[in-house]
């Protein structure tokens, strides 16, 4: 009997405490809904960053929107962070405004502002917490489906570029600095590096030997943004497979969502990283690291969506660095997983002590088909301009 008790108080406790979570998002989805009576608040996706949920409202005005704590340990300026997000949605509503697209819809997650008439709103343990319009009838793909959605794919990031090309850059702060710079993140690897402990793997000597031999031509985009052949633009900054929504009828891409990382850089990050995350069918939590592989099919079907939206603001510049571009962000990600292993797994999110180093891996492996594929990728780029 004592152990029924126990299990009993346990299981008691447990809703008790579910209970509390529950009133509290209820009563923290309440400082956004206006008039709206909050019905429902449920757990939604599966991203690593924010804690996010779903809040449905009641009638006589059911809606639905996204309620979300801000990571401040990622964001810390989450207020600026909100202003590039309210920025770049009135510049984008003001271009299709201007000019509508003629056959498809095109959304951008909605800023709803809080009780107090801010775009967030603070609580009482200082997290900041906001809400966004849910894309309806919209559903979003962990990996690439076929061609055709990979086209979407280019399509939403070409589009997304196109209508921020006129929106000088300056409007946007700059919330994560130091975000795709490769030097900085291969700095950061050497001083690790000097500190860390390692066994001498053969995975290990061969993650070392691979950043030894790419080390001198990291700065590529770099140096071409200090001469002055890559301007500053407004980017999304991790503009993966699944940060694209797609229409659930007609498989057409609706909306760019994960718009935290927005800022000035180079558009040339958002392009590798788009590929990087696109082109590896095996996806980068893939154990069969040897057999890792860009696919070449799929890039193609990426870059015709995107340049068929952006070749209008692209330049002869823009078109030299992307096979670069391609190449560089596929090896930075690899880098960060790697100083990440030897720090001692303080950055990403690990299931296991060598997780880090087995994603290393992967993107090491993808950056060495990039490579033996070099000839074909920049013949593709030149025929689709």
């Amino acid at each position: 009997m004592p152990m029924v008790s126990e299990v009993g108080l346990a299981e008691k406790s447990r809703l008790d405490l579910a209970a509390m979570v529950k009133d509290r998002l209820t009563a923290i989805a309440t400082q956004f809904s206006e008039s709206g009576q909050v019905t429902q608040v449920e757990p939604l996706g599966n991203g690593n960053i924010n804690d996010t949920f779903l809040v449905t409202l009641a009638p006589p005005s059911p809606d639905r929107f996204v309620l979300q704590r801000i990571n401040t340990q990622v964001f810390q300026h989450p207020v600026r962070m909100m202003q590039n997000m309210r920025v770049l949605g009135e510049h984008i509503h003001q271009q299709l405004h201007q000019s509508p697209l003629a056959t498809r819809r095109w959304e951008v997650p909605q800023i709803r502002r809080s009780c107090t008439g801010a775009d967030y709103w603070v609580d009482a343990q200082g997290s900041y917490w906001r809400a966004i319009g849910y894309i309806e009838a919209a559903e979003s793909l962990e990996t690439l489906q076929t061609p055709t959605h990979a086209q979407e794919v280019g399509y939403a990031l070409g589009l997304f570029h196109r209508l921020l090309s006129n929106l000088p850059s300056t409007q946007l702060a700059d919330t994560l600095p130091g975000f795709h710079i490769t030097p900085s993140y291969l700095d950061h690897y050497e001083q690790v590096l000097a500190t860390g402990a390692l066994r001498g793997t053969p995975e290990e000597k061969f993650c070392l030997q691979f950043v030894c031999d790419r080390a001198p031509w990291v700065t590529v985009l770099e140096t071409a943004k200090a001469q002055g052949k890559l301007p500053l633009r407004p980017i999304h900054g991790d503009p993966k497979v699944n940060n694209v929504m797609l229409d659930t009828t007609t498989g057409q891409a609706v909306a760019m969502v994960d718009l935290d990382t927005v800022k000035p850089g180079l558009i040339h990050y958002d392009i590798g990283d788009c590929l990087r995350s696109g082109c590896n069918p095996l996806g980068e939590e893939t154990l069969a690291w040897e057999s890792v592989s860009f696919e070449l099919d799929l890039a193609a079907a990426i870059l015709r969506g995107y340049i068929d939206q952006a070749q209008g603001f692209l330049t002869a510049a823009d078109y030299a660095y992307t096979y670069d571009a391609i190449r560089l962000i596929a090896f930075e990600l690899g880098l960060r997983f790697l100083s990440d292993y030897l720090a001692g797994n303080v950055y990403f999110k690990v299931n296991h002590p060598d997780h880090n180093l087995a994603r290393a891996l992967v993107q090491f492996k993808l950056t060495e088909s990039i490579e033996a594929q070099e000839h074909g990728l920049r013949a593709m780029i030149q025929d689709l301009r």
